[in-house]
């Protein structure tokens, strides 16, 4: 590689994340990381200790920080485990579905899918190999929203995370945390649940702001 090469690459851009987009890729990013797998002991701590630091009584999403930090303090971590797999896993339904398609038309594999894998592949997003989850599940919505919080921070990124979420996430979120708050074996998820609808409130009321500000 010569000396020009290099010089084209050292200039070009980098992204520059505010303290607000690290923290919202770190939500999105742990709602995954719950949503696609019971969580282990390493970041159970982690929530119990995030409790504490984030949790509050004014606010929703500080209300939803503390319960579930209280949670991860006093549940054994088996009894998460168990919770998880009565929850989402099921060789026939779930107790509680986790995918968007189910919420918006009753089925699964519907039109609402075909739509995501469209906007994805426009993305130049799909799902990896050995994944067995479709696209619309919650931990991989949320995973995209990781990716697009990370790749753009700017004008134009903010407006690809505003039309991803509001045609793919807002549309059927509060109903997929409505589902575990009413799961009668919902205990930790419930709480889980709480912090996602907290935190996903929050995204719609600040993409809304942005859409109008844009008009």
């Amino acid at each position: 590689m010569n000396a020009a090469e290099n010089a084209t690459i050292a200039i070009q851009p980098q992204p520059t994340w505010s303290d607000e987009d690290r923290a919202r890729a770190e939500h999105y990013a742990l709602l995954a990381r719950l949503f696609h797998a019971a969580p282990d002991a390493a970041l159970i701590g982690v929530l119990a200790q995030a409790g504490q630091t984030l949790g509050g009584s004014e606010g929703e999403l500080p209300r939803a920080w503390a319960a579930l930090g209280a949670a991860a303090q006093a549940t054994p971590l088996q009894t998460v485990a168990d919770e998880f797999d009565a929850l989402f896993v099921s060789v026939g339904k779930p107790e509680v579905m986790s995918n968007g398609s189910w919420y918006l038309t009753g089925f699964l594999q519907e039109e609402p899918l075909a739509e995501l894998r469209d906007d994805l592949a426009e993305l130049g997003l799909g799902r990896r190999p050995g994944i067995t989850e479709t696209e619309d599940h919650i931990a991989a919505l949320a995973e995209v929203m990781r990716h697009l919080v990370l790749t753009g921070p700017d004008e134009a990124g903010l407006a690809r995370q505003r039309r991803f979420f509001g045609r793919h996430i807002a549309p059927w979120y509060a109903q997929f945390a409505g589902a575990l708050a009413a799961a009668p074996g919902a205990d930790f998820y419930a709480k889980v649940g709480s912090l996602l609808a907290a935190f996903m409130d929050i995204e719609r009321e600040a993409f809304d702001m942005l859409e109008a500000e844009a008009r």
